[in-house]
């Protein structure tokens, strides 16, 4: 990703974690990294529910909707990295997984977006 795309990156999820704000989210983190495992845009929270959202977006739908782009891979770098934020942090609320997709002007707000299949996540 060149720098260009890197800041347009930022900018959306900088929008998205303002959306969020203006639904009554409260934005605990931004960009949590955990390499090599993955990133998670925005961890917030939702009353006394922990969300951990992913951030898409594309121009125009001419290669599917930006949601489509958190396929299995994607869902699962996300999960191990929230994770390891859940075990570091010792939080003991519900947690779910959401996806803002951003397609032009249009923001969509996709809660539940994917959840946890595999119990040996848990530990």
């Amino acid at each position: 990703m060149n720098s260009t795309n890197a800041e347009t990156g930022k900018n959306y999820e900088k929008n998205a974690a303002d959306y969020l704000k203006k639904s009554g989210f409260k934005i605990i983190e931004m960009n949590y990294l955990l390499p090599p495992v993955g990133e998670i845009d925005i961890i917030a929270k939702d009353k006394k529910t922990f969300v951990f959202v992913e951030v898409k977006f594309r121009k125009n739908k001419n290669f599917g909707s930006p949601c489509e782009f958190v396929n299995k891979s994607k869902q699962l770098k996300i999960t191990k990295t929230a994770l390891h934020y859940i075990k570091k942090n010792k939080i003991k609320n519900d947690i779910r997984f959401d996806v803002i997709s951003i397609c032009g002007e249009v923001t969509e707000h996709i809660k539940n977006a994917f959840c946890i299949n595999d119990k040996n996540f848990y530990f």
